[in-house]
């Protein structure tokens, strides 16, 4: 599994994203269960509210490579200050539409 990770513009002040890449290299989380090898090809940011650029980081993290894209805890869950990313269905929406089935989207991380 090639990842990339979209995570929370707004959060990146108080997280460094540590837990999301203890997650990629433990198997744990959302990866959990996971057989193959995981390679974390991306890390990124939204883009801001309300989330119009997630697209195109989705799009540059499948031309590095990345089959799977990872939507950071932050952005679904409101890791770690319990509020979720209003925009996140859209957002979601809208990486579905353009990238057309071609990569498994993870709704959170950890």
């Amino acid at each position: 599994m090639k990842v990339g990770i979209i995570r929370c513009m707004q959060t990146e002040d108080y997280c460094p994203g540590t837990t999301d890449f203890k997650m990629v290299a433990q198997k744990k989380g959302v990866f959990e269960g996971t057989e193959e090898e995981i390679e974390l090809v991306g890390f990124c940011n939204c883009g801001g509210c309300p989330g119009k650029r997630a697209v195109l980081r989705a799009r540059k993290l499948v031309e590095r490579g990345a089959d799977t894209i990872a939507f950071a805890s932050c952005i679904q869950k409101g890791n770690p200050i319990g509020y979720p990313c209003p925009f996140a269905r859209k957002m979601k929406e809208i990486i579905e539409e353009d990238l057309e089935g071609t990569v498994r989207l993870l709704d959170w991380t950890h």
